[in-house]
């Protein structure tokens, strides 16, 4: 039956509980990221201080995304994927024992910017890991689940067991919890996948981490279509980290609504994002890859962002109307999805560097989107900030342009891949 499955969602059969395990992960690890920032405020951290925790975490999670294809080249994906999950544990025990428990900022950003190391190396490891075990013709389509699994968790599901759990047990018991179910992730995908590609390095022989790293340094200027890809990558969910350090204020102070209803509205969102992340994965397969992160992607996040912002506005208090827009905010955030398909089929011989130059984008987008909040919002205020994430998904379509699909792709059916 489970074969069945498998074989018909697209998803590698010996990798099944992977995907499982990641799923639950990251709904541990997005538990908190719906209402960490309106809990710090309530207990009298500044919103700057808020802005420059999710940015020093967002740096350390940005080069935790960056090692994660570099190391699993040459300790295997799965001796990556412990050291993540160790990390995460670990530091997240400092992070509230510490900081969050005793309210020490200080203590506050050392367990939270270490624990930032943890997931991307978890989780971008099996990334590689998918990419090292998979057939070429399957590839786009189990890459695609990777990142419906990823959303889903975090923020998704993590937001919406947040909604129910903060009322329930309190908001300190729900951040003990997530840690819970970042342990039960973690053993599911590590000890219920016998996949040997895990254990294995895949890079040649002899070749040491430093230089594996700055390989995925030196592709950056060897080939310049991944900086470009790299930077797109960066837009595409800076908005969403920027969101969560203002926004929850945002909603609750202006627009009325409780937290729970601001977790419920996060939920929306991105349910939409998921959705938009399987869209655009059969968008591509008949317009193409890059088309569909113009047009879908960067075209319509430029349109729906603010659209987001000021449609609550119109109609205060109103429920609905917001996830209405919101839903089409989130859905607009998944037609960049096929850019994980595009990047390494633009450099064919080193796919490994290519995802690692993908996954540092996604990395840096943590810490750009709210280091735009910390450093504009004083001065330009909420509708500002909004303005400023429009104008960058505008930009990134330009960015887009040189990078175009490799001929005959479309024809050889290929299937696109999500974000």
């Amino acid at each position: 039956m489970l074969d069945a499955l498998s074989a018909r969602l697209g998803i590698p059969r010996p990798l099944f509980w992977g995907f499982v395990g990641l799923l639950i992960f990251m709904i541990g690890d997005g538990v908190e990221l719906g209402y960490l920032a309106p809990y710090l405020g309530q207990n009298n951290i500044s919103e700057s201080d808020i802005a420059v925790l999710f940015t020093v975490y967002g740096v350390t999670v940005a080069i935790g995304s960056w090692c994660a294809g570099a190391l699993s080249n040459i300790w295997g994906p799965r001796r990556v994927m412990w050291l993540g999950a160790a990390i995460w544990v670990v530091f997240e025990v400092v992070f509230l024992s510490f900081g969050v428990g005793q309210m020490s900022y200080p203590m506050m950003i050392v367990g939270y910017a270490l624990r930032g190391f943890g997931y991307p190396l978890f989780a971008y490891g099996f990334l590689v890991w998918i990419v090292a075990a998979t057939p070429s013709r399957k590839l786009g389509m189990a890459v695609g689940w990777f990142w419906v699994a990823y959303a889903a968790g975090l923020p998704t599901l993590g937001s919406l067991v947040a909604s129910f759990t903060v009322p329930m047990i309190g908001a300190l018991a729900t951040f003990w919890l997530s840690l819970g179910l970042v342990a039960i992730g973690a053993l599911l995908a590590l000890l219920c996948v016998k996949d040997a590609s895990g254990s294995k390095r895949l890079a040649p022989a002899g070749e040491k981490p430093l230089t594996s790293l700055m390989g995925s340094v030196s592709i950056l200027w060897k080939e310049p279509k991944t900086s470009l890809g790299a930077v797109v990558r960066t837009i595409n969910t800076a908005s969403m980290f920027g969101f969560f350090v203002i926004l929850p204020g945002y909603f609750m102070d202006v627009i009325g609504f409780t937290l729970e209803e601001w977790l419920r509205l996060v939920t929306v969102i991105f349910v939409s994002n998921i959705a938009g992340n399987l869209i655009s994965s059969r968008l591509a397969g008949r317009f193409g890859l890059r088309n569909t992160v113009i047009w879908m992607g960067a075209v319509g996040s430029a349109i729906t962002t603010p659209l987001f912002f000021y449609m609550p506005h119109l109609f205060i208090g109103n429920l609905p109307i917001a996830c209405l827009f919101g839903a089409m905010y989130g859905m607009t955030l998944g037609g960049f999805v096929p850019l994980s398909a595009l990047m390494p089929l633009l450099v064919p011989r080193n796919r490994a560097a290519a995802l690692s130059v993908l996954s540092l984008g996604a990395g840096a987008s943590t810490w750009v989107g709210p280091a735009i909040v910390a450093i504009f919002a004083t001065s330009l205020g909420v509708a500002g900030i909004i303005w400023i994430f429009a104008g960058l998904y505008a930009l990134s379509a330009v960015l887009m342009i040189p990078l175009r699909d490799p001929a005959g792709l479309r024809e050889s059916g290929m299937p696109a891949a999500a974000h």
